[in-house]
């Protein structure tokens, strides 16, 4: 496996976050808040295990870790359900967690749900309902501060671009695609909204003949449309979140020679 290649001054070279964080196992679908004090990820212990075993295995789903100095505190299991449920992508605005999930009784596939935390427990854990998960099928997204707007990847001709849609007083109207300068002919999807909404990250199909998924950037300009998306980390490297110290966090997953995933951990690259 050749090295991770960042392409911007701006960080220092990426390196594996410790353990307790990265493990034996897989670690995926990272997000950490603003003021960079907890961090939630997805965790299973085999990647090549199928799904309905990772159900009933009682460790695979969200975990919860805070800062503790310059390192991070034993992450728990988010108990988020009473029944079998395989649960991820979470994304967390202070009050409500947000996290994709495979239960009984899901309009789709994989559906988003919400859960509240209110005096250290996950209350009113509820499906977002049939326009998010029926009618778009956002799957991975992210909110904008006002959570007004949501951004997330969605099919377009054979292919998944990065779109956004806003909420109007009763409901969520049209995707509007983000268009040339952010989406190409080749896959973008998993979004991330820096919290003062100015700059976009997401995932994509490297644009500098990287092998693999690229972490890209773009940022927001003067007349509200999104600049050229920047390629800032190659090579099977995806799912970016940043703290507001721009602290960069994604996915490095590993594969074996005949291509197949043998593990994922999560890097950062502090911001200088």
């Amino acid at each position: 496996m050749r090295p991770l290649f960042l392409h911007y001054a701006d960080w220092l070279s990426p390196v594996p976050l410790p353990g307790p964080v990265n493990t034996a196992g897989a670690e995926d679908y990272p997000f950490i808040t603003p003021d960079g004090s907890t961090f939630f990820f997805t965790f299973t212990p085999d990647v090549n295990v199928p799904p309905q075993k990772s159900l009933l295995d009682g460790v695979t789903g969200i975990g919860r870790t805070h800062r503790v100095g310059n390192s991070w505190s034993e992450p728990p299991r988010v108990i988020l359900e009473t029944g079998p449920a395989l649960d991820g992508c979470p994304f967390f605005d202070g009050h409500t967690l947000w996290f994709c999930a495979v239960r009984s009784g899901n309009y789709s596939e994989v559906d988003v749900y919400a859960a509240e935390l209110e005096e250290g427990r996950w209350l009113d854990v509820r499906d977002a309902g049939p326009e998010l998960n029926q009618k778009l099928q956002v799957g991975e997204f992210h909110l904008s501060p006002d959570g007004l707007a949501l951004f997330f990847g969605w099919p377009n001709h054979g292919r998944r671009d990065l779109w956004k849609v806003t909420r109007n007083a009763s409901a969520w109207e049209d995707p509007v695609n983000l268009g040339a300068n952010v989406n190409s002919r080749r896959n973008e999807d998993q979004p991330f909204l820096s919290s003062n909404g100015q700059v976009l990250w997401f995932t994509g199909d490297s644009r500098l003949g990287y092998p693999g998924a690229s972490t890209f950037r773009s940022l927001l300009q003067p007349d509200g449309s999104w600049g050229p998306a920047q390629e800032v980390v190659s090579r099977f490297a995806g799912e970016p979140t940043l703290d507001d110290a721009g602290n960069l966090y994604f996915v490095h997953h590993f594969f074996s020679r005949d291509g197949k995933m043998i593990e994922a951990d999560i890097y950062l690259s502090l911001r200088k």
